[in-house]
């Protein structure tokens, strides 16, 4: 009799063991949960705090909702916002769009060149990226949007802390530089001097910062957007791995100050999911080179030869899926490695910017 008490206070002891075990597991998903959306809720700035409140009254036709089930067009936006007032906004300096189908599960990266010369609503011909000094993301959503054709529902925006800060959140990104890298920059007492050596190493994001600005290749901007996509990719890889997304919390708490958006926290854990099931399945430049004429006014800018055959060519890049190419060559090269060697457009170190200011 005493054996078969001794054996169910032993069963007993084991059912309390893993309900313990049970409820701390679901108290810390709660946790994590809850500090997850008050997170991406803290992205969300109030026209007080947001660094475009005096452009909220630019009345803009919104595009149509994001339900779930049609593609989802989201521009990153980064700018260089050092030595900036209140109310002051700086040029984008880097402008990428994501364009993701959740049926397919497919997504395409474009980065827009910064000195592509457009016709800015209410406000003439202009580069592109001085369209958020004029009138926000908004104008910059849909500057970007007429230009290829697309609905841009959501943006993100971040400066260069705010990239720092989040590849140092998810350890860093061992990454191939493709060849040396040095420029200096005095503003701010050379803090953002680029100085990379060739190689395979990890940066971090101080590192990762002077490797997705540095544009004196002889294909000046070209060449960094190129890089910018492809580092982009790695960091997305990265942020997708178990020990990232358990730390998720401590990731978006780490970037909040200096993230803005207009995504509503329930879009960002939408995309989120979907994130977990998307493949990269292509990335371009626009405007292609080809695609590009000389400016006849004299000016430092890129001047579009068609902007009609451009939005084809963005479809074409849409409908595109270059996973299972990559996948293919995958199986029999070193999977170790993220995708950052030599750009196809990389020919040297000596050429100079489109724009005279350091990147």
């Amino acid at each position: 009799m005493r054996k078969k008490t001794k054996k169910k206070s032993k069963w007993r002891w084991g059912l309390y063991g893993l309900l313990a075990v049970l409820a701390g597991v679901i108290g810390y998903a709660a946790y994590q949960g809850f500090g997850v959306y008050n997170a991406l809720d803290n992205f969300n700035k109030s026209p007080e705090e947001s660094r475009f409140g005096q452009f909220e009254q630019v009345n803009k036709e919104e595009p149509p909702k994001w339900e779930g089930k049609e593609r989802v067009n989201i521009l990153l936006l980064g700018a260089d916002a050092r030595g900036l007032e209140k109310d002051q906004v700086a040029r984008t300096d880097t402008m990428l769009l994501a364009s993701i189908d959740p049926v397919t599960k497919k997504a395409h990266l474009f980065s827009i060149l910064r000195d592509t010369y457009v016709d800015i609503e209410g406000h003439g011909k202009n580069r592109i990226n001085a369209a958020i000094t004029l009138g926000g993301p908004k104008l910059t959503m849909s500057t970007i949007g007429d230009l290829l054709g697309l609905d841009i529902q959501y943006y993100v925006y971040t400066d260069f802390e705010g990239f720092k800060a989040l590849v140092d959140a998810i350890g860093g990104v061992d990454y191939e530089v493709e060849k040396d890298m040095k420029w200096t920059d005095n503003a701010d007492g050379n803090r953002y001097d680029i100085d990379l050596k060739k190689g395979y190493q990890h940066l971090d994001g101080d590192k990762a910062l002077q490797y997705v600005r540095f544009r004196h290749d002889a294909m000046s901007d070209f060449t960094r957007t190129e890089r910018q996509r492809n580092f982009l990719k790695a960091v997305a890889q990265k942020m997708q791995s178990s020990w990232n997304l358990l730390r998720m919390k401590q990731i978006l708490e780490s970037v909040t100050p200096y993230i803005e958006t207009n995504l509503t926290p329930q879009d960002m854990l939408k995309l989120g999911m979907l994130g977990l099931e998307v493949k990269m399945s292509g990335s371009a430049q626009v405007p292609p080179m080809e695609l590009l004429r000389s400016s006849n006014g004299g000016a430092a800018v890129l001047e579009i030869s068609d902007e009609d055959k451009l939005r084809e060519y963005v479809q074409e890049q849409l409908a595109t899926d270059e996973s299972a190419t990559v996948s293919g060559e995958a199986d029999g090269t070193d999977s170790g490695r993220e995708s950052g060697g030599g750009t196809a457009l990389d020919s040297g170190s000596g050429g100079q910017s489109s724009e005279a200011a350091a990147p």
